[in-house]
């Protein structure tokens, strides 16, 4: 079986969030529901210098995240009823005629991936824009990214160009799901795990 997956490169991201709108758009989600997410991890540190200045080394870098499909998807472990499956490119996809909206899935994914539709009363993802790649498009996010942050292809082809590295604060650990995505972190990025900084911006993480 291939295996589809995404390569980000940090080192473009400004945080323009023009993936995740076009993403929204494109998907007709509404404001509570994101098939993609743009975190912003902030570092650092004030300090009083004694005469009334401060100094800082504070700084902030920016993550865009969808689903990974991962190897062993935590949202297809965690679903009761068996709504969640991979595909023959390895997309890891939701049956909605399947799924009872108990968000365990949600729960489950380390990526926020899946997020529930109160609308149809299910939970919804990434499939990677099954319908755009049929017609020999790409996925909407690296259409859209006016950086050219964002790749998507063969993680292998994508793991030859680029490397193997896949995970910097504050993506977590990728032991837990083996994600099919490779990062080339900005150089100021900390580690996954990393506990100095926070993510800047939660109110906007669906």
């Amino acid at each position: 079986m291939a295996q589809i997956g995404f390569y980000f490169d940090a080192t473009r991201c400004v945080s323009c969030k023009t993936c995740e709108m076009a993403c929204k758009d494109y998907h007709n989600l509404s404001t509570t529901v994101t098939f993609r997410n743009v975190f912003e991890y902030t570092a650092g540190t004030w300090k009083d210098n004694g005469d009334g200045t401060y100094t800082t080394d504070a700084f902030r870098y920016f993550t865009s995240v969808a689903c990974n499909h991962c190897d062993v998807p935590a949202c297809l472990a965690a679903c009761p009823v068996d709504a969640i499956s991979k595909d023959d490119d390895g997309v890891v996809l939701i049956d909605l005629e399947v799924c009872d909206g108990c968000k365990a899935c949600i729960d489950a994914c380390p990526y926020h991936a899946p997020s529930f539709d109160a609308g149809i009363g299910k939970a919804a993802k990434c499939d990677s824009c099954i319908s755009r790649r049929a017609a020999g498009k790409q996925p909407i996010c690296v259409e859209a990214c006016l950086g050219r942050a964002i790749e998507f292809g063969d993680i292998e082809g994508l793991r030859a160009q680029y490397g193997t590295a896949n995970s910097f604060a504050p993506l977590p650990d990728p032991s837990m799901t083996h994600p099919n995505l490779v990062v080339k972190p900005s150089v100021r990025a900390l580690h996954s795990g990393d506990t100095t900084g926070w993510v800047s911006n939660p109110r906007e993480i669906m």
